[in-house]
């Protein structure tokens, strides 16, 4: 048996949550992996997905050790904004939560946790 190595940041993923054209198009642009186990890197959110599924996905991304950022679409983020917004005030820095545009929907800054926080340095000059 192999020893197992420490991860460093050379092995520190990206994960997505996505339509199935992000996720696709993340994976075709080299972001994809696929451990040993099955465990996988991507969420593709499909119209008969559930909010819980969702919810699942993003946790199991909160709690592995080789995941750096996260991006999730933010009309999914929507589907768990409280989860969202709660790691959000955690004050934790990694994984980091980004919020990308989906293909149909379009962008709301007044929903994104890291705009909001924005704001909140510029103060009364708004900037979304």
């Amino acid at each position: 048996m192999g020893k197992k190595r420490l991860i460093s940041q050379r092995d520190l993923k990206v994960a997505v949550i996505g339509d199935e054209q992000t996720v696709a198009g993340m994976v075709l642009g080299g972001m994809g992996a696929v451990d040993g186990q099955g465990n996988k890197n991507f969420f593709v959110v499909q119209g008969t997905t559930r909010a819980n599924e969702v919810e699942e996905a993003f946790n199991q991304y909160l709690r592995r050790k080789d995941i750096a950022i996260i991006l999730i679409s933010q009309f999914h983020a929507n589907m768990i904004r409280n989860v969202v917004d709660d790691f959000a005030r955690s004050g934790q820095t990694v994984p980091a939560v980004l919020e990308m545009p989906s293909k149909d929907i379009p962008y709301d800054p007044k929903k994104d946790p890291i705009m909001q926080r924005v704001q909140m340095f510029f103060g009364s000059n708004p900037v979304m």
